[in-house]
């Protein structure tokens, strides 16, 4: 049943409280420190939100390989060639960086998650957004989906795993299909409209709930918890700063 654990992979919008220095961190400075990786997050724990991103990498990949050719770079050498198929050195080096950003991307956003609390990431987006609240931009409003979004990967992760055991447990025929890829496309296809229902439903729910407590938006809210910056909290958007000046300074490694 191993193959139907998919919230066990899923590290976006997870919260793993280890009292590290990146948790104490404002949430506005510590957006900003996460590639740090002070978390005192394990790293096969934050790798493994890269085990579901697996198929889309290989696909990224070969379809750079097969559609660039020589017309990305006709002056790079040649290092293979089936017929048609041509893959220069130049391609090799794009298809590299690219898959190197998107695991970059889903890395930083697994250890934000990891360590920001759902109120600390409201916070912080609405403190980033408070800016702009002479244009009418809804501050409030628009961290709240936000952070409702972000938390709502999981969820969505754990009522599909429950459906594709309850779909196995009926002889569903649903297992064994890893790096088969049409394969797999196949059977999450019977799992796509109850999963869709049922993210309406718990929106649904959660409407209720704001409107049952009377929720009226964040015009005029004052806060529980006041979070104000210590000169501690400055330490990692100053080295994130530099960490930026120091690549955008060093020759390109390729």
């Amino acid at each position: 049943m191993s193959e139907f654990e998919l919230l066990r992979n899923i590290t976006i919008g997870q919260y793993l409280p280890t009292g590290s220095y990146l948790h104490r961190l404002v949430c506005l400075l510590g957006a900003c420190a996460a590639i740090v990786r002070l978390g005192r997050i394990p790293l096969s724990y934050a790798l493994r939100g890269l085990i579901p991103a697996i198929p889309f990498l290989v696909i990224l990949a070969v379809l750079q390989l097969l559609l660039f050719g020589r017309n990305f770079d006709p002056a790079s050498p040649v290092i293979f060639q089936w017929g048609w198929v041509v893959v220069t050195a130049a391609v090799g080096r794009v298809v590299l960086i690219s898959a190197a950003r998107f695991v970059e991307l889903l890395i930083v956003t697994s250890v934000f998650t990891l360590s920001t609390r759902i109120t600390e990431l409201t916070h912080g987006i609405e403190s980033l957004l408070g800016l702009f609240r002479r244009l009418r931009v809804p501050a409030h409003e628009l961290a709240l989906v936000v952070a409702i979004a972000v938390r709502f990967v999981p969820t969505i992760a754990l009522q599909a795993e429950r459906l594709l055991k309850a779909q196995a447990s009926r002889g569903g025929g649903l297992g064994h299909t890893r790096w088969n890829f049409v394969a797999t496309t196949r059977r999450l296809l019977p799992v796509l409209v109850p999963l869709f229902i049922f993210a309406l439903k718990r929106g649904e729910e959660l409407i209720v709930a704001m409107e049952a407590r009377a929720y009226m938006g964040g015009e005029g809210r004052t806060a529980y918890r006041i979070f104000q910056a210590t000169p501690a909290d400055w330490v990692a958007p100053l080295a994130a700063l530099a960490f930026l000046i120091a690549m955008l300074r060093a020759p390109f490694p390729f």
